[in-house]
Order: C-alpha cells, then structure tokens, then sequence
C-alpha cells in the first residue's frame, strides 16, 4: 500500500518538475556586457522595446509603435555586429571587422554595460574615470569624508 507522504512527495516532484518546463527562464537580456556582441538578428529586450542588430547592418530601437531610433548604418554591410568595447565605446562592425559605426564614449579602459532600461532609453554605463592603482587584490575601501 502507497503512503500518503510518498503520494504526496511524487505529486510535489512532478509538479516541479513540469513548472520547471513550462516556465520562461528568467534572465537579464536588455543588457549587453564588455566584450560582448549583437549578431544580426539578436535583441536586447525589455518588455514591450527591443534594440535590434538588423541584417541591413541598421541597430534599431522598437516599440509596439515602431522604430523610434536607429543609427542610421542600413546598407552599410554584411555580416555586421554591435561590440560593447573595454574602452567604453559601443562600435558596430561589418563582417570584415571594419568598423561603420560608433557612439564615440571611448573612455578608459573598464567595465562597460549598454542598457535598455524600462524607461525605453538605451544607456552605456560604468568605468572608472581615474584611479591611484594602489588597491589590493579581494579588498575594498570606501572613505567618507566628514567636516
């Protein structure tokens, strides 16, 4: 005879397992990190907007109502691609690594995130403006300074 607990474990398992599949995984994919690329046809999305890399070498930034924004770079080439570089700058490519377009935020070299926030803006953040270079590796200091 079948106990109720392993009745119950076995439906509590199975359910579970078909949430698993039947539910979207979550992820952060209305942000593009240092290094990395926009194919032609991929996306950052965010809700109902979404900044494409078009075949046509054009990244574009739609709503429900349309493109609100491109960087203007349709017919530019083939096999194109949007780099978020160390530098800061967000540069697109053509398929021969030739660069045809870029928002010139060339900084230094760091950590860099273009974003496509809720409020429809697309944003690149990060990087350090200047630093001593005298900070030990696995520490982190933070000075408040007072009157």
């Amino acid at each position: 005879m079948v106990s109720v607990s392993s009745l119950f474990t076995s439906l509590l398992i199975h359910s579970i397992i078909i949430t698993i599949i039947l539910c979207p995984t979550v992820f952060a994919d209305n942000i593009l990190y240092t290094d990395e690329t926009l194919s032609e046809g991929q996306s950052l999305n965010y809700g109902s907007y979404w900044l494409t890399m078009q075949g046509d070498c054009n990244l574009v930034l739609y709503d429900d109502s349309g493109a609100q924004w491109a960087t203007g770079t349709d017919n530019r080439g083939s096999g194109c691609f949007t780099r978020m570089q160390h530098d800061g700058n967000l540069v697109i490519y053509d398929g021969s690594n030739t660069p045809v377009w870029a928002s010139n935020t060339k900084r230094g070299d760091g950590n860099y995130v273009l974003i496509l926030q809720r409020d429809r803006n697309v944003v690149i953040y990060g990087g350090a403006m200047w630093a001593a270079g005298t900070n030990i590796v696995g520490t982190a200091n933070v000075v408040i300074s007072g009157n």
